[in-house]
């Protein structure tokens, strides 16, 4: 029943103790990693926004300074300057040298017919008047177009300038280099999944995306989502996957730039933060188990073992008390005993003397007239020792100290007691310690304790058998044990063996008071008895005395 109780107190110490740690840690480690994670989410945002700024202003800077040099060549030469192939090389070749990344230039009349070319397409003599972009140029006197196919059938966009000369207009066209633009653009890519692009009002690609699409396909992209300055938002695509954008406007917002990211590849630092913080949690907590355990289970071991000293100090406790009391009832039994046993015996000494005269003597039943004088005679006797013996106790006689050697008492005693062994086959071995100290006791009492034990271990085994008799000193007490190889006793035998008048011996073989009478002598000596008994195993009884050094004489 204790140990249930005692494992059920266990399972909730550690249960509660558990849940008191782990509470906690587990609240102080989320609401970090919580705070952390928003300030991480925060840092990438922060950090896409720049390099979406940054990547928009490095754009419109290549445009402008494109467009600039384009209207300051248009600006200082003349129509008829411009149709000669040499002039316009000349010109074509100090755009690349100051500015660069220009394919061709051409100079186109107010008709739309492109007057002057230089480049690596074949593109003089052409048309453009129903071209979208020449309306453009014409009315705005800039243009930059969208990309588009065109004559020449690949993906490029231009830059276009009109030159009001007197009455007459002309435009100086030239082409970007796809590659130099894209690269540009493409600068903005960070990591693995990271992507830069630009995209026109209709959502198509104006350079060549990283991972997925082509130039001039449609993105899917939903451009109402950026709004004016740079955007900042997360989407999750068709894969499942968690993606950044963002986007900046360009191009008197006509071109919007893109700059895309996979959430788990920026969020890779935090989430490796997460791990060993996970780690150390976990570290944590089976540290924390480990010590709740171990410290719980020693606290309940303690706890038993206090519980358990308690019990056999209750034990002790009751015993005294029930010694106690019968000891007084003792005192009373025995006088009240005593006398009519005088009594008998006297009766007893004149029917033996009335069976010696002649008119008995004679008689046919004299013969069991004696025997059955005799047996009063011999059970009245057995009653005085008893009789004697709760005496002897209930007087409580205080210990007489002198000087005692226990090993020599002990020896005393089993030469008392080893003819009585011999008859019966058994073997009485010592082990005594050689330093044991003289000890102030009372040797005569002392000696009646080591008498009742041994001699009760030859009862028990009976026949052929081995006792052991030790002696040892541990700390401040003599702990002297006889052990016997006999049968052994149940539990519900062992909680009564040092009650009085209790038993085990058959009918008319003992009188259930010589461990009841050992356990008072051991108790007035300041020491103590115990008893270990397995069934079949055999017995062990305890005596522990107390080491009083005697006085100096």
């Amino acid at each position: 029943m204790k140990t249930r109780l005692y494992t059920s107190l266990q399972k909730k110490i550690i249960a509660v103790t558990l849940f008191v740690s782990f509470a906690p840690l587990i609240l102080l480690g989320a609401t970090i990693y919580h705070q952390f994670a928003r300030l991480y989410h925060d840092k990438i945002a922060e950090q896409m926004r720049y390099r979406a700024n940054a990547q928009a202003e490095a754009v419109d800077l290549f445009l402008k300074e494109r467009t600039a040099i384009l209207a300051a060549m248009a600006d200082t030469h003349h129509f008829q300057e411009m149709l000669e192939q040499k002039a316009l090389a000349n010109i074509f070749q100090v755009m690349n040298q100051r500015a660069g990344a220009f394919v061709d230039l051409g100079v186109i009349d107010n008709a739309g017919t492109h007057r002057t070319y230089i480049g690596p397409y074949n593109l003089e003599g052409l048309n453009y008047y129903q071209q979208p972009w020449f309306g453009e140029v014409m009315r705005k006197g800039i243009y930059i177009s969208d990309v588009y196919l065109g004559y020449r059938q690949l993906p490029h966009f231009i830059i276009a300038v009109r030159r009001q000369e007197d009455q007459n207009s002309w435009i100086l066209r030239a082409t970007i280099d796809p590659d130099v633009f894209g690269g540009i653009v493409r600068a903005a890519q960070v990591g693995k999944t990271g992507d830069a692009f630009i995209l026109n009002r209709d959502g198509l690609y104006q350079t060549q995306p990283r991972l997925k699409g082509k130039t001039l396909g449609q993105s899917g992209i939903d451009q109402a989502k950026f709004g004016g300055g740079t955007t900042l938002f997360e989407e999750t695509d068709a894969d499942g996957r968690k993606n950044l954008y963002a986007g900046r406007w360009l191009k008197k917002d006509q071109w919007l730039l893109v700059i895309t990211q996979e959430v788990a590849e920026e969020m890779g630092g935090l989430f490796a933060a997460r791990n060993v913080e996970i780690l150390i949690i976990l570290c944590g907590v089976l540290a924390i188990v480990l010590t709740t355990i171990f410290t719980t289970k020693m606290s309940i071991k303690r706890l038993q073992e206090a519980d358990k000293r308690m019990n056999e100090l209750n034990a002790q406790l009751v015993q005294s008390d029930k010694l106690a009391a019968l000891g007084k009832m003792a005192a009373g039994v025995a006088h009240e005993i005593n006398n009519p046993l005088a009594v008998i015996l006297q009766k007893t000494g004149w029917m033996e003397d009335l069976l010696e005269e002649e008119s008995f003597k004679d008689s046919a039943n004299a013969e069991e007239f004696k025997n059955s004088i005799r047996k009063i005679e011999e059970h009245v006797e057995r009653a005085r020792k008893v009789v004697h013996n709760m005496l002897g106790y209930a007087r409580r006689m205080e210990p007489r100290l002198e000087d005692v050697d226990v090993n020599e008492t002990l020896r005393q005693t089993i030469a008392l007691l080893e003819n009585y062994a011999r008859i019966n086959n058994i073997e009485i071995a010592t082990d005594f310690s050689p330093n044991l100290p003289i000890i102030a006791n009372d040797q005569s009492q002392l000696q009646q304790v080591f008498l009742n034990l041994i001699s009760n271990a030859i009862d028990a085994i009976g026949k052929e058998g081995h006792i052991e008799v030790k002696s040892r000193q541990l700390g401040s007490e003599i702990h002297v044990k006889v052990a016997d190889n006999g049968p052994g006793m149940p539990e519900e035998i062992q909680k009564r063996v040092f009650d009085p008048f209790f038993t085990t011996k058959d009918t008319g073989k003992g009188t259930g008071l010589g461990l009841w009478v050992s356990y008072g002598i051991v108790e007035k000596l300041g020491g103590t008895i115990k008893l270990q008994s397995t069934v079949g195993k055999g017995s062990v009884f305890t005596v522990r005395l107390p080491v009083v050094l005697p006085e100096k004489k």
